[in-house]
């Protein structure tokens, strides 16, 4: 017997000749005592759980479901960056700067409100470079842009008309608002198959029914992590090539998991 369980015997047993002593005046000391007795041991758990008996988790199931609907990808972010070292720090900020506010202002010329095409600039980067005496002898800098949104004709044709910086990576995803089109439909899907389990394992074990005790329910948007765009299309594409436009399909699940108590 371990420590806590050696405690609840004894504060039983405590509580016991307490109740006989209080109730010896009044000569009901024998039936508080058998009343007493007849109440059912708690098993203590270690550890920081709550206090449980074998009555509260008898007949009780924790199943897990989900679904999955593919949806076409309708939106695409497309990553431009751009890096210079030099031996001035200054003149490496300055072609940064130059780099950047030229690609942000032909960005800018197509950019749509109502998430078409969104443009952002960012990522500004300046770090010194040493020689193998620790002493500074030079400076890289690198900066980004970021582009995306639904208009991906006009994201493609960005990408061949910005001279001043270098597709890096590039993604196609869902939209939110295409997802929450579905998001309905595949947590249906998937709560149905949660109950559906549910009635078949509560018939298996011999059970007539069930009732849920607790569910959690999740969407993911399954959107890929961006990829980087293979070497040979790293470098700048010409002014009359647009950038190869290959959306393919992406999901969306719904994941449902949870208990039930069969009677």
């Amino acid at each position: 017997m371990n420590a806590l369980n050696a405690s609840n015997v004894s504060f039983r047993k405590s509580l016991l000749g307490l109740a006989c002593v209080l109730a010896a005046a009044s000569g009901a000391a024998p039936a508080v005592a058998a009343e007493l007795q007849a109440v059912p041991a708690v098993r203590v758990i270690e550890g920081s759980g709550p206090i449980v008996t074998a009555a509260q988790t008898e007949g009780v199931l924790t199943l897990t479901s989900s679904a999955t609907v593919q949806v076409p990808n309708d939106w695409i972010a497309v990553q431009f960056s751009i890096s210079r070292d030099g031996t001035d720090s200054a003149a490496v900020q300055a072609a940064l700067k130059s780099a950047l506010g030229a690609a942000l202002e032909q960005a800018n010329r197509v950019a749509k409100p109502d998430g078409h095409v969104e443009v952002q600039g960012g990522g500004f980067s300046l770090q010194p470079r040493f020689d193998n005496k620790g002493r500074i002898n030079g400076w890289t800098g690198s900066t980004e842009m970021s582009v995306q949104g639904r208009d991906m004709a006009a994201i493609a044709a960005l990408a061949g008309q910005v001279t001043t910086m270098n597709v890096s990576s590039l993604d196609y995803s869902v939209s939110r608002e295409a997802r929450e089109k579905v998001e309905g439909d595949v947590t249906a899907q998937a709560i149905a198959r949660f109950r559906a389990q549910a009635g078949q394992y509560a018939k298996a074990f011999g059970y007539g029914s069930f009732v849920v005790r607790e569910v959690n329910v999740q969407t993911d948007g399954g959107a890929p992590m961006p990829r980087p765009m293979m070497a040979a299309r790293v470098a700048k594409f010409s002014a009359s090539e647009d950038m190869p436009v290959a959306a393919g399909t992406g999901t969306v699940t719904a994941n449902v998991n949870g208990s039930v108590q069969l009677k």
